[in-house]
């Protein structure tokens, strides 16, 4: 079955590492993407680390997935793929790197395993609005603190 390869980047004003941090913070998630709630299982209150599993909630309280984080690089990248859920072929990651003149690039880049011709549309403007709203999140804790 062929699969769906979507790239979406986007620019933040903040530093890696506190990009990065926005990415763990499960509890951040919820005011600033479209899910209703992100939490890791089991409850972890160590920082996280591969192997975790995190579920994720639509606005609709339906579990949307499970995510295993499958790669951490501190303030460089956070790969995660599907667990279980709609999308179980979906693997994810979020690469972060210096801007030119400060700040980080994010490029969040996905591949799903194609179902119906129509979700691909959908599943790359979705990876792109959540690409910027991570940046946004992050720029509003620098604005926040400056």
């Amino acid at each position: 079955m062929p699969y769906l390869a979507v790239t979406a980047t986007s620019r933040s004003s903040a530093p890696a590492a506190l990009v990065y941090a926005a990415l763990l913070d499960a509890e951040s998630w919820p005011p600033w993407t479209s899910y209703y709630e992100v939490e890791w299982e089991l409850g972890v209150e160590r920082p996280a680390r591969v192997g975790d599993l995190r579920t994720i909630r639509s606005r609709l309280g339906r579990v949307c997935c499970r995510e295993r984080i499958v790669e951490m690089v501190p303030d460089q990248r956070f790969s995660y793929d599907q667990a279980a859920g709609l999308f179980t072929s979906h693997r994810g990651s979020v690469d972060l790197a210096p801007a030119p003149h400060g700040g980080t690039d994010i490029t969040w880049s996905a591949t799903y395993r194609r179902t119906l011709p129509l979700l691909d549309k959908l599943r790359r403007r979705r990876l792109q609005v959540l690409a910027h709203d991570l940046a946004s999140y992050a720029n509003s804790i620098v604005n926040r603190h400056s």
